[in-house]
This record gives C-alpha cells, sequence and structure tokens, in this order.
C-alpha cells in the first residue's frame, strides 16, 4: 500500500515537448503539500439501436494529462517553476511575465512500492497553466501550480533514461504572514488581513485526427488577478473602487534566515468593495483586482528575490 507520506515528486525541463531528456537526466524536487497529477482519458459509446436495448461498443479516446501541485512557499525552492509559470525568465534576481514557454517532464515516485508494483509515474509535456497564492492574516503562505500535459508512462524503474540523479529539496522555511512587509498605492498599510494572487495562461489541449494524444497546447494571455481583505476603518480603498482609480500593491514575504521574495504589482483596478456584516465583530471590506500591464516595468507584476 503507498502511503503519502512516503511521496516524491521530481521534476526536469524538456528541451523538446512531450520528451523527456533521455541520457541521464537530472530531476530536481518539487517541495509539495499534496499532488491531483494525473492522466485523463476521453471516452464515448456507440449510439447504435439494438432491440435487446444493450450498448455493443465502448471505446477510449484522447489522453490528457493535467493536476495541481500544492506546496507552502519558501525561497528559492520554486524558481524554474516559477519561471515556467510566469514565461519569463530571471534577471539576476527578478522574474517579470513574458511569452518564453517552457516544457516539464514531471515524476512520481511511490518510494513503499516494490518494482515490481511500478512506482515511478512519469508525466511528459507539462505546462504550467495557472499559479495562485494565499497571503492569511496569520499562517503558512501558501499556493499551487495547475498543469496541463500530454501523456504518461508507469515504470518499474528509470534505466530506460540511463542513471538519472534526484535532487533533494531545500531546507529554507517556509514564509509566514507577518514576517514582511505591505503597501498599497505606495503607502505602508497595517489592516490588510488576507492576499490572493491567481495567474492564468489560459493553455487549453488541442486534439488532431491520427493520435490520442494532444499536441503542444494553445496559449493565451497573461491574465493576473487576485483579491486583497482589509480591515474596513475608512472609505479610502472603498472610494478607489468607486472611482475606478488605479493604484498598486507590494507586498515582502521573509524567512528567519533573511530570504525574501517582494511582489510588485505595479497597476491595479478594484472592481469590487464588499464590507458584508454577518454577526458579531470587525468589518472587513474585501477588494478584488485585476493587474494591468505597466509601461515602465514592462510586466503586470514584479517578483523580486533576495
Amino acid at each position: 500500500m503507498a502511503d503519502s507520506s512516503r511521496h516524491n515528486l521530481f521534476f526536469v525541463p524538456e528541451t523538446t515537448y512531450g520528451v523527456t531528456p533521455a541520457v541521464d537526466p537530472s530531476f530536481a524536487d518539487v517541495r509539495h503539500t499534496g499532488t491531483t497529477l494525473a492522466i485523463t482519458k476521453e471516452s464515448f459509446q456507440s449510439e447504435e439501436l439494438h432491440a435487446d436495448r444493450q450498448i455493443r461498443d465502448f471505446r477510449h479516446g484522447v489522453r490528457a494529462v493535467a493536476g495541481d501541485v500544492s506546496f507552502e512557499l519558501s525561497s528559492s525552492s520554486f524558481d524554474d517553476l516559477l519561471e515556467g509559470t510566469f514565461m519569463g525568465s530571471w534577471a539576476g534576481n527578478v522574474l517579470k511575465a513574458g511569452v518564453t514557454r517552457r516544457s516539464f517532464s514531471l515524476l512520481r515516485q511511490f518510494t513503499d512500492l516494490t518494482a515490481s508494483d511500478k512506482p515511478f509515474h512519469l508525466f511528459k509535456g507539462v505546462e504550467l497553466n495557472t499559479f495562485s497564492l494565499s497571503v492569511p492574516a496569520s499562517g503558512i503562505v501558501t499556493g499551487s501550480f495547475a498543469s496541463i500535459g500530454q501523456n504518461m508512462e508507469i515504470n518499474s524503474d528509470m534505466t530506460a533514461y540511463g542513471t538519472p540523479t534526484y535532487g533533494t529539496p531545500d531546507t529554507t522555511a517556509p514564509f509566514d504572514s507577518f514576517t514582511g512587509t505591505i503597501t498599497e498605492g505606495g503607502i505602508a498599510i497595517g489592516i490588510v488581513t488576507e492576499i490572493s494572487l491567481s495567474l492564468e495562461n489560459g493553455l487549453a489541449p488541442r486534439n488532431v485526427i491520427g493520435s490520442d494524444e494532444t499536441i503542444r497546447p494553445t496559449i493565451g494571455r497573461s491574465n493576473l488577478t487576485g483579491n486583497m481583505t482589509a480591515y474596513f476603518e475608512n472609505s479610502v480603498l472603498l472610494e478607489k473602487f468607486l472611482n475606478e482609480t488605479e493604484s498598486s500593491l507590494t507586498f515582502t514575504l521573509a524567512d528567519a534566515a533573511g530570504n525574501s521574495l517582494q511582489f510588485d504589482i505595479p497597476k491595479i483596478v478594484y472592481n469590487g468593495g464588499q464590507p458584508d456584516v454577518s454577526g458579531q465583530g470587525a468589518i472587513t471590506l474585501s477588494l478584488p483586482f485585476q493587474a494591468l500591464y505597466d509601461s515602465i516595468d514592462e510586466s503586470q507584476i514584479v517578483i523580486t528575490r533576495s
């Protein structure tokens, strides 16, 4: 029986879409709290009618890989996957959204299964479609990557790829929500109770006649949205929504060792502002927002690592 406490997850960049490096690939560890990465198949059945009312034919259709990888955000652990999702490239310690597509092979290893149980599940042609991040008022910063892929294979071992190597996880501590700073509109703000971000790339599978595998997905726009929740102390933030006033949001996450990630969203427009009341207690204002391209930063988001 496989236990989640014995589960490993690795990735390696692909040079050619859907092709795992054939000779001694170097797999990097993916720190994760869970995953739903799996293969699915379309299915169809015959619509022929028979006097006995029975179905005569049922078949599998096109294969597709999809699923999420959830994580606790920490310094340096997800640099390559952030590049893959934002489709940019780290320039020194700065990452912006871009147009460079990257695909990966992801490997799930069930270490408590024997070779005869085929413990290696290799997913090919995996691209990262969405990135989400949640910063609570108190607790660890969490997030997830959602993926779209082409195919998978199940193996007893990985000798078909030579002698792969497997990296070990970073040991940096996960970021918490109370070690860092936050500014809204360039001004420090101390009443925010939650921030969430979601980046979507609009990847969509493409089916073709003559193959049960999809070809490389189509791609849409880089769409960054989010939500900020704050205590309702005055009407400053609400008026920004009412007046359609552009603003900005910057927050920095830090760990005890001095590592940090800064998320700078230079141009946002709030598209809501609800001071809902439910029972007793403090009233909070929920402010969903849309991030826009900023001509100075040439991106709708800038991530800076230290």
